[in-house]
């Protein structure tokens, strides 16, 4: 049955082509052409933050304020529509020439006058949180995303494509996703060995650098590629070990996901003590390109492809 709302917005379309007609002499369209008009329905989503998020009509102007959010946007064929992004928003080419609306603060008066139907926010923490609703306090419709895996990445682009009314699009990509996370991990169960693979992230002070430790998405991501992550024993997500926990460790592959930042395999191996290192002594040291695998977005699965070639280069022969 009809709600009443729907007949309302149906009599207004109407009475529009009438007024158009009217006012051009053109030929009222048929029955069967007006049927096809699309009329923009309201949406109630549940973000990850757990919060009801009622979208009033089918969004016309987004703003995204994270990295992971735009390529979504962008993935879903609604990168025409994306009207501001972070100042870290770098992928594809096209978001850069995008509206920039500030970096970790997100610039609120610059969102407000951009006039989006929906912001794309990120969770993950309660101040993250209350940034979306002092934006709802101004006004603004807010989805909070902050998915914990991989299944979490693609329950957030099947979110995105129901608030975006590109459910179709969503469905399709996820399809796609799925279907290649399925045959690397098919691989992967093939795969005779869970080498030691020590993953690093920033090595600012080379004798201590950072790796992700249990819990964190790089965590998981190297049990799902056929790896032993080394900094799975530390105390925090992200964690600090020493060139002594490295030593003892003795990881048979080492990760670069610092090689965007100009840290390479030679500088790996003349780091005092390290030499002793399987990973060294093998030439196991790899670059990656860290984005793939630290952006929850349509590109996790190349992540996880890249992480597994490096791991397990056998499985690809």
């Amino acid at each position: 049955m009809k709600t009443y709302r729907s007949l309302v917005l149906q009599g207004l379309l109407a009475l529009l082509i009438i007024a158009l007609v009217g006012c051009t002499g053109a030929k009222a369209p048929e029955a069967s052409e007006s049927a096809d008009v699309a009329v923009p329905k309201p949406v109630s989503v549940v973000d990850d933050a757990g919060r009801t998020v009622e979208i009033a009509r089918t969004p016309q102007r987004f703003v995204s304020l994270a990295p992971s959010n735009t390529e979504i946007l962008f993935a879903l064929g609604l990168d025409d529509k994306v009207v501001g992004v972070t100042d870290f928003c770098d992928y594809p080419e096209e978001a850069k020439a995008i509206e920039k609306v500030g970096g970790i603060e997100p610039n609120l008066e610059k969102i407000v006058a951009l006039n989006p139907d929906l912001v794309l926010a990120i969770g993950g923490s309660p101040a993250q949180v209350e940034k979306a609703t002092e934006m709802e306090k101004l006004g603004l419709t807010v989805l909070v995303l902050e998915p914990g895996d991989i299944e979490g990445i693609m329950a957030n682009i099947e979110l995105v494509g129901k608030a975006a009314g590109a459910e179709k699009e969503a469905s399709e990509l996820v399809t796609e996703m799925r279907k290649r996370f399925d045959d690397i991990t098919a691989r992967v169960k093939g795969a005779e060995s869970r080498p030691k693979v020590f993953f690093e992230l920033d090595a600012t002070d080379p004798s201590k650098p950072y790796t992700p430790g249990p819990g964190s998405f790089i965590d998981a991501l190297i049990s799902l590629a056929g790896g032993s992550n080394v900094g799975a024993g530390a105390k925090m997500q992200w964690a600090q070990l020493s060139t002594e926990e490295i030593i003892a460790q003795d990881a048979e592959v080492i990760v670069l996901g610092d090689a965007n930042y100009g840290v390479t395999a030679e500088m790996v191996k003349e780091r005092p003590g390290w030499s002793v290192i399987t990973a060294v002594k093998n030439a196991a040291i790899y670059p990656i390109d860290d984005v793939l695998v630290s952006r929850p977005g349509t590109r996790i699965i190349d992540g996880l492809e890249a992480l597994t070639r490096i791991i397990h280069p056998e499985l690809f022969e």
